[in-house]
C-alpha cells in the first residue's frame, strides 16, 4: 500500500469495540514512522460507553479525492485495496507527467 500519497487521515472509532477499533489500529499501523510530518492525522478515539457508535475513517489524497470507510462493515484488506488501487493511479500519472 503506497501511503506516499494520502494527505489526511482522520478516524473516529472505540478501541473497545473489537471489530471497528482492531480494521482502525491495523490501518494505523500500516502508515510509516514518518506520517505526521507528511501527512495530517486526526484522532479520535471513542470511550467505553460509546463502543456502540458507529466507527468510520476518510482518506484526502494529494489530487483531492477523498474516501470514507464505515469501519463496522469494511474490512482492512478492503482498506488496503481501495487505497492501493487509487496509490497505483497516482503514482502511474506522476511517471507519466514526468
Amino acid at each position: 500500500m503506497l501511503t506516499k500519497y494520502i494527505t489526511n487521515v482522520s478516524a473516529r472509532f472505540s478501541p473497545f469495540n473489537g471489530r471497528s477499533g482492531k480494521t482502525a489500529r491495523n490501518f494505523l499501523a500500516l502508515l510509516p514512522p514518518n506520517a505526521r510530518t507528511t501527512m495530517k492525522i486526526d484522532l479520535q478515539m471513542l470511550g467505553r460507553n460509546a463502543s456502540a457508535q458507529p466507527a468510520n475513517m476518510a482518506l484526502k489524497f494529494k489530487d483531492g479525492k477523498e474516501m470514507q470507510f464505515d469501519l463496522e462493515k469494511i474490512k482492512i484488506k478492503d482498506i488496503q485495496e481501495e487505497v492501493g488501487r487509487h496509490s497505483r493511479t497516482l503514482k502511474r500519472q506522476e511517471e507519466l507527467a514526468g
